[in-house]
C-alpha cells in the first residue's frame, strides 16, 4: 500500500531537505517497497545535488493556458473584468486597450465564458519543467524546477504530484519553506506530515504557524528537532503543551553540518546522527503499519 509522507518546516534552513534525503535512505532499506522522493521547493530544488549517480530518465515542460484579448473584437464591455477573481485583466475603453496580465492570472478560463464577443483566446506559456531521475535500487527522485521569472509555484507543485506513481511504496514530499499556498498545495492529500524545527526562536514562531495550518486542514504529524542542543527548551515546552509528538531529535554536529556542505548526506556520518534517523525512521515505520492495518478492510 503506497505511503505519503510530507516534509514540511514553516521556516527555511531548519534541515528539512537533510531530513527528506535521510529518509529515503533509511526508510529503503527496510521491507517498505520502492522510496519515491518528491522535491516540491521548485523554486529553489537542492535534492538532486546529494543524488551524483542519479540518472534522468523523463523530462516533461509544464505548459499553462494564458489567456489573450484580441483588441479588433473586444468591445470594452469590462464583463472578463468582473468574472476574473484575480484582478488580471485591465480594460480602458477610452483607449481602446484590453490586456490580461499574466503574472497575475491562474489560468481558470473564467474571462473566456463571460466575454459575449468571442475575443479572448489562449496560447500556452510554459510555466517550468519535472524531471525523473532514477536512484539506487527502485528508488526515484522526481524534481519540479520553476521557470525563473514565473510565479505559478503552486500550479507547477499540482502538476508534479500528478506524476508521482500511483504503485505501492512510500513517497516523501518535499516541501517548500513557510506556511502559503505552495506548501498547502505540497501537504494536500497526504497521510502524515514530518515537520522539521530547531530549537531558537524563529524556529519555534514558524512552527506555531505550521501547527496551525495542520490543525486547521486536520492532517496527522511529528516533530523532528533539528540541532538539537542549540539554542532552549522552549520548543519542547510548546510541543508538550499542544500534546504534539517529537518523532526524533538530530543532535547538532560542526562534522556533519561540514558533510552537508560537501554535498555529502548519506555516506559515513557521525554515529549520533545516524542513530538519530534510524528512530525516526523506525518511528514512520510503525505509523505506515498502523496505516496499513486500518485500511486493510477497504481493500
Amino acid at each position: 500500500m503506497a505511503f505519503r509522507i510530507a516534509i514540511a518546516s514553516g521556516k527555511g534552513g531548519t534541515g528539512k531537505t537533510t531530513v527528506a534525503v535521510n529518509l529515503l535512505h533509511f526508510l529503503s532499506r527496510g521491507d517498505n517497497g520502492p522510496v519515491t522522493l518528491v522535491d516540491c521547493d521548485v523554486e529553489e530544488p537542492n535534492d538532486l545535488i546529494f543524488f551524483p549517480g542519479a540518472v534522468s530518465e523523463k523530462e516533461l515542460q509544464v505548459l499553462r493556458p494564458v489567456p489573450v484579448i484580441k483588441n479588433t473584437s473586444c468591445t470594452w464591455c469590462r464583463k472578463c473584468v468582473d468574472y476574473c477573481a484575480f484582478n488580471a485583466i485591465v480594460v480602458i475603453p477610452p483607449a481602446s486597450f484590453a490586456e490580461v496580465n499574466a503574472s497575475l492570472c491562474h489560468s481558470c478560463g473564467a474571462c473566456l465564458v463571460a466575454c459575449p464577443e468571442n475575443a479572448i483566446y489562449e496560447q500556452k506559456e510554459a510555466i517550468g519543467q519535472i524531471t525523473s531521475f532514477r536512484l539506487s535500487g527502485q528508488n526515484t527522485l522526481i524534481e519540479g524546477r520553476l521557470r525563473i521569472g514565473s510565479a505559478m509555484q503552486t500550479m507547477l507543485i499540482r502538476e508534479l504530484k500528478k506524476r508521482v506513481p500511483v504503485s505501492g511504496g512510500i513517497t516523501l514530499f518535499d516541501a517548500p519553506p513557510g506556511t502559503s499556498c505552495p506548501v498547502a498545495e505540497t501537504i494536500s492529500e497526504t497521510d502524515f506530515v514530518v515537520l522539521v524545527t530547531e530549537p531558537t526562536p524563529f524556529g519555534l514562531h514558524d512552527l506555531r504557524l505550521m501547527i496551525d495550518l495542520l490543525k486547521e486542514v486536520r492532517l496527522p504529524f511529528g516533530v523532528i528537532i533539528n540541532k538539537a542542543g542549540l539554542g532552549d527548551r522552549s520548543v519542547h515546552s510548546f510541543l508538550r503543551q499542544r500534546e504534539a509528538e517529537i518523532l526524533g531529535e538530530i543532535p547538532f554536529s560542526m562534522e556533519y553540518a561540514a558533510s552537508y556542505a560537501r554535498g555529502h548526506l548519506t555516506g559515513p556520518v557521525p554515529r549520533g546522527i545516524s542513530v538519530a534517523f534510524e528512530g525516526i525512521a523506525a518511528a514512520l515505520e510503525k505509523k505506515i503499519c498502523i496505516y496499513e492495518g486500518d485500511h486493510s478492510s477497504e481493500r
